[in-house]
């Protein structure tokens, strides 16, 4: 078998959605109206926290595929205001959150047990405004939403060789600054987290066999595997990654943007940025090579993200361990992309029909599970009712 990212094709239904003239189609995609199409046409279950599980209809795959969206979009007109990580959510409904994150990942590890036949994965994205608005890839839906997303292996190791100068597979290695100029510094700050339930992966070890990714990325080992995430302290353990990822990205371009700047505001672990970040040399040179570049080449200083950009996901390796990983996502690459698998959406109303009855099986027993947890209310759509 080839090692390498694979490509695959995926049917979708066109949205019968007319963006209206003069408007960008992102730009649309963040109104109330494209949201209201969601809820209605493909919503499965919403409740009183504003959280609503839906198909995806473009999706990734058609063997199971569901998002949750902090659906804000009605209370917060200001597509840039809304919440758009796990920290700026409410406490109580991040509650909600993380309960609906593990039943459903419980159901995808229970319907697909065998990581040699299936890719299980579930995740989310930084979607602060952190592109220029004018460049392409800007997120189209500007509100806090997770992806859950199985693929079967037959499928990818039967898919072509993916194109591995494709921007989107530069998630780490040589590519990523972070691991090319900073990878001892990136690895030391992680290290200075209080984890106890997930424990950092030996190099190499969860790299998929099909694809050779995630490349370069830290990544844990979740002690217990999915009985752990019943746990609280896991959950808070996946904010605390977050929450250094964050610290470290805000306290790098801190610097690139502006020499032997301080802290930021409103830091997580202040201590630790200032022993591990703020007085090491290969951090503060990098700091500069950066800056110095931008001064110079305005190409180069309109793509730099400066808020905090990333892909944070749960993934089941080959050996049928839980892994956490977090990417530097410097180019704005899909989620399942970090796990090498590049999708290619195509309109194909038949084929996806193919595939729909057994994919709305599924998403329509998650909902079942959820309901009965307390977690929401089903929704009707023309395509299935409310129970």
């Amino acid at each position: 078998m080839q090692t390498g990212p694979r490509e695959i094709f995926t049917p979708f239904r066109p949205i019968p959605l007319d963006v209206p003239e003069g408007m960008k189609p992102n730009e649309f995609f963040n109104s109330t109206e494209n949201l209201n199409d969601l809820v209605h046409n493909n919503g499965l279950l919403q409740n009183p926290e504003g959280l609503l599980l839906y198909r995806k209809a473009l999706g990734h795959s058609n063997e199971f595929d569901a998002s949750i969206i902090y659906n804000t979009s009605r209370r917060i007109l200001d597509p840039l205001g809304r919440p758009v990580r796990r920290t700026q959510v409410p406490e109580a409904v991040k509650n909600v959150w993380n309960r609906m994150n593990q039943i459903i990942v419980a159901f995808m590890l229970e319907r697909y047990p065998d990581p040699d036949a299936h890719l299980v994965l579930a995740g989310e994205a930084s979607l602060d405004a952190t592109w220029p608005l004018t460049s392409p890839g800007v997120p189209s839906i500007r509100m806090l939403h997770n992806h859950f997303i199985v693929f079967d292996k037959a499928a990818l190791r039967a898919a072509p060789i993916a194109n591995a100068d494709n921007p989107n597979l530069t998630d780490g290695g040589q590519h990523s600054l972070f691991q090319a100029h900073m990878r001892d510094v990136y690895r030391a700050f992680f290290d200075g987290l209080d984890l106890r339930i997930l424990t950092p992966c030996e190099a190499g070890s969860c790299r998929l066999a099909l694809t050779g990714y995630p490349q370069g990325l830290p990544s844990w080992e979740v002690q217990g595997g999915a009985d752990a995430l019943k746990e609280v302290r896991f959950w808070q353990e996946y904010d605390i990654i977050l929450k250094g990822f964050i610290d470290f990205y805000r306290t790098f371009f801190g610097q690139v943007s502006t020499r032997n700047s301080p802290l930021p505001r409103d830091i997580h672990f202040p201590a630790l940025v200032e022993a591990k970040l703020q007085f090491d040399n290969d951090f503060l040179r990098t700091a500069k090579m950066v800056r110095d570049r931008c001064i110079t080449d305005a190409k180069y200083a309109n793509s730099i993200r400066w808020q905090p950009a990333f892909k944070q996901l749960i993934y089941r390796n080959d050996a049928g361990k839980l892994i956490v990983t977090i990417s530097q996502n410097s180019i704005g690459n899909a989620i399942t992309e970090l796990l090498g698998v590049v999708v290619n959406r195509r309109p194909d109303a038949e084929a996806y029909g193919a595939a729909e009855p057994a994919l709305i099986e599924k998403l329509l027993e998650v909902r079942r599970r959820l309901v009965a947890a307390d977690l929401g209310e089903g929704i009707a759509t023309p395509h299935w009712g409310a129970s």
